[in-house]
């Protein structure tokens, strides 16, 4: 009787944790916060932003890129301004967040007069992990770059969590019977 609550235990616990790991099929929101390390011009610091889209139009294969149509929203902090997805020049189409075989590249994101974010300003449809600043005569010079990192969905993190407790217990429980038995 114990040894059957204890497998059903077990047997629940790593459930949890499968379906915390395992991909729903369905479209998601995406979360990644980002990073800029500017090591060179007039404001050196680590900046911190973060963006968000909907997943449901990547393939997974190949270059692809997605934009605000795609429900992108960029939030970025930058010498204490809160900068968005709005304040890129070219709203209508950027900024992008670009894959290459369903791997994040980067941002393309460019606030006139400030800075950008992109591979290289001159190719805008591929994102990337550099930080430029902008002058009013549109010359760019690289300062850092950016680094990218993805939020767990809350259901990952919740699983692991439930498992390690479920973990825990029955360890415990484990350890109980031993001493009494």
């Amino acid at each position: 009787m114990k040894l059957a609550k204890d497998i059903s235990m077990a047997a629940f616990a790593v459930a949890v944790s499968v379906a915390a790991v395992v991909k729903p099929t369905q479209a998601a929101l995406v979360n990644y916060d980002f990073t800029v390390n500017a090591t060179s011009g007039d404001r050196p610091g680590q900046y911190f932003g973060s963006f968000r889209y909907d997943d449901s139009t990547l393939t997974n294969t190949g270059l692809e890129t997605l934009g605000v149509e795609n429900g992108l929203a960029v939030a970025f902090n930058y010498l204490g301004t809160n900068y968005t997805e709005v304040d890129d020049t070219d709203f209508n189409s950027f900024p992008i967040a670009s894959f290459n075989n369903g791997k994040i590249l980067g941002l393309s994101y460019f606030v006139a007069d400030q800075f950008a974010i992109a591979s290289d300003p001159n190719t805008p449809d591929v994102g990337g992990n550099n930080f430029y600043l902008i002058n009013q005569s549109v010359n760019a010079t690289q300062v850092g770059n950016v680094s990218y990192t993805k939020v767990p969905e809350p259901l990952a993190v919740g699983g692991t969590a439930i498992a390690g407790v479920m973990g825990l217990w029955m360890q415990r429980k484990k350890r109980a019977t031993k001493i009494v038995g």
